[in-house]
């Protein structure tokens, strides 16, 4: 792998659908960007973030969630998330993300925040690991970094 730095960006965009609102879950919910689909959509511009710095079977995985979902979109919005990377303390990307309706009246208005957490993996070991144990555990992913 390629030294990250910090700093380092990524985007991702998608323009809403009603599969991605709360209603496709459930008819009596409103129509509205779901968090899931937001999270969903960060976690891809935290992935670009890192892609470029990976090496052969090398990928980047999501370890941990710290996000506010904040304002509600609905269907026909264009979305975009970013993502910066902050900091890495060994095995561990830390990841600023934010989602953005770059269709909103008045300019792109902040939807979420927050931040997530990444590590790269090889695809070859973590597929070994993951048959190995029935579900992966922090321990589990600390010895796949290694």
């Amino acid at each position: 792998m390629k030294p990250v730095p910090v700093g380092a960006r990524g985007e991702a965009e998608e323009v809403v659908e009603f599969e991605q609102t709360l209603a496709a879950h459930h008819p009596q919910f409103p129509p509205v960007y779901s968090t899931p689909d937001m999270i969903r959509l960060m976690e891809t511009a935290a992935f670009h973030a890192l892609h470029a710095y990976c090496e052969g079977d090398e990928i980047s995985v999501g370890t941990s969630i710290n996000v506010e979902h904040r304002a509600a979109s609905g269907i026909g919005a264009k979305i975009r998330a970013e993502a910066v990377v902050e900091s890495f303390d060994g095995h561990f990307y830390t990841v600023r993300v934010s989602a953005k309706d770059v269709s909103a009246k008045g300019g792109a208005r902040e939807i979420g925040n927050g931040t997530v957490g990444r590590a790269i993996v090889s695809v070859g070991k973590f597929m070994e690991k993951i048959t190995n144990e029935a579900t992966p555990s922090r321990a589990a992913l600390n010895r796949m970094l290694e």
